[in-house]
């Protein structure tokens, strides 16, 4: 069985740099340091960083004193002003590519547009990009989102989670376009899910299977699940460690890709190629 893993997979520099802050953290400093929900999506390193120290809270309330970690999704601008009262140290562990939707939402909806942001709004990272224009934010996951009676804007700022694919983008940010006068659109989905999106089709139409490892609630994973069912529906595989793998679904297969989430860490990638390695041997 050929073994073949995608161009690019794994970690992305953002997820990376937010990863080594919170271990530096709690490294340096054991006590009092809280994230504000997981740093990433994946149980596997935040098992590891509360280990090392970490505190999951899920609400700023939660912290009286101490060190707050900003994830790599972001938060709204209302929670530096909670730390601030609360004289709470920050680490700003937010994506660049998040914080620059953050900037454009933040100037656009101060000159008076309205903001529309296509993607999911039950994702941290959408939540917090609402919160820089006062959670007035129109969200559209998909065109049913799009009320008929949508009022006709006069101004309109378009913007897109970082994660969605660029087809949806295209698509409903043209729908959305006929809704208002004047229009900016942005998009603002990050190059290196694009990448990883893009060799992870590449590589599903070169072997027989798929293997994508990520966390079962991460959407850049799951958008390369999606990505990989398209063209390999009965053989896409997604996992979390190689501990869920079954060696009774590889046996009638020559050559098996691998992909990885912008949240999986090389090592739980490597696990994985060894796995499928022994399977060989």
């Amino acid at each position: 069985m050929r073994i073949k893993v995608a161009r690019n997979s794994g970690f992305c520099f953002g997820v990376e740099k937010a990863v080594n802050k919170a271990f530096e953290a709690t490294l340096q400093n054991k006590e009092n340091i809280y994230s504000l929900g997981p740093i990433i999506h994946n149980k596997q390193v935040i098992g590891k960083l509360i280990e090392t120290g970490l505190d999951v809270v899920n609400t700023i309330e939660e912290i009286q004193h101490g060190t707050v970690i900003i994830r790599s999704h972001g938060v709204g601008i209302d929670i530096y002003d909670q730390a601030e009262l609360k004289n709470l140290k920050i680490i700003d562990t937010t994506c660049p590519f998040v914080r620059r939707i953050q900037n454009i939402v933040k100037d656009y909806y101060q000159n008076g547009y309205k903001i529309a942001v296509i993607g999911d709004p039950k994702h941290p990272e959408v939540i917090g990009i609402n919160g820089w224009c006062k959670n007035q934010a129109l969200i559209v996951q998909s065109e049913s989102d799009i009320p008929e009676d949508m009022d006709y804007y006069d101004k309109l700022c378009i913007v897109v989670q970082t994660t969605m694919p660029l087809s949806r983008f295209e698509t409903l940010s043209e729908q959305l376009s006929q809704r208002a006068e004047h229009v900016e659109k942005f998009d603002t989905t990050c190059f290196a899910t694009k990448e990883r999106q893009e060799s992870a089709k590449e590589l599903a139409l070169e072997v027989d299977a798929m293997v994508v490892i990520g966390g079962y609630n991460s959407s850049n994973t799951q958008k390369l699940v999606d990505i990989c069912k398209r063209i390999r529906p009965h053989s896409t595989f997604h996992i979390e460690t190689a501990s869920s793998l079954d060696p009774q679904d590889f046996k009638d297969f020559e050559s098996v890709g691998i992909t990885a989430g912008a949240s999986t860490p090389e090592w739980i990638i490597q696990d994985v190629i060894k796995y499928l390695n022994k399977l060989n041997n």
